[in-house]
């Protein structure tokens, strides 16, 4: 089985380390197959779409879900290294509002699975990065949402001590208090403004 995959402290985020074969020449894997993702992760997704970045150091992008049509990623890096994050945004979830973050590089070759009904996003540590991501349903821009990266309720442990550069939507991103959020655990339905509930943070 080419991934080795490893639970976090948010149920449902999964990370995924693919097995390398290098030597003198170089190294090769299998960066996506399906039916060793079934029986790794036992998650039976069609992706639909594959999406490539390049940011460069000190870019933030997010945090960002699909209210409607929400979006499964399985989320890697080619060049450089992010700290990629994704937190909760089903309100009768448990977990609603908590969330893991993880560093991915071209180096570790970890993978993240993000499931629908999570916000995601991530910072550029290195001079640049490049970022690619498969997505289970297709981007709808009109359902795009996002959530402040800075909010305090989320409490995110950004690594980093710099003043991050944004895209204007995200810079205005409202407060996960304000923020739509998914209204079941099966992200089936669209939820209104949300009153916080505890907020726990967990860092890998």
């Amino acid at each position: 089985m080419p991934y080795q995959v490893s639970s976090t402290a948010l149920n449902g985020v999964l990370i995924l380390e693919p097995k390398v074969f290098g030597d003198a020449r170089g190294f090769f894997f299998e960066s996506f197959n399906s039916r060793d993702f079934l029986h790794a992760t036992g998650l039976d997704v069609q992706f639909v779409q594959d999406n490539h970045s390049k940011s460069s150091q000190g870019v933030l992008r997010g945090l960002h879900y699909q209210i409607q049509n929400p979006q499964g990623k399985l989320v890697r890096v080619t060049q450089g290294e992010v700290f990629d994050v994704a937190v909760d945004m089903r309100r009768s979830s448990k977990q609603f509002g908590k969330w893991v973050g993880s560093h991915l590089s071209a180096e570790n070759k970890r993978q993240l699975w993000v499931p629908a009904g999570f916000a995601h996003g991530f910072v550029v540590l290195s001079e640049s990065a490049e970022f690619l991501y498969k997505t289970t349903d297709y981007y709808y821009p009109e359902h795009e949402r996002s959530v402040l990266w800075s909010d305090p309720d989320l409490s995110i442990d950004w690594p980093f001590n710099f003043e991050p550069k944004l895209a204007a939507k995200d810079a205005q991103a409202p407060l996960l208090k304000d923020a739509e959020t998914f209204s079941s655990d099966d992200t089936g339905g669209v939820g209104g403004v949300k009153t916080l509930l505890s907020i726990m943070f967990v860092f890998l």
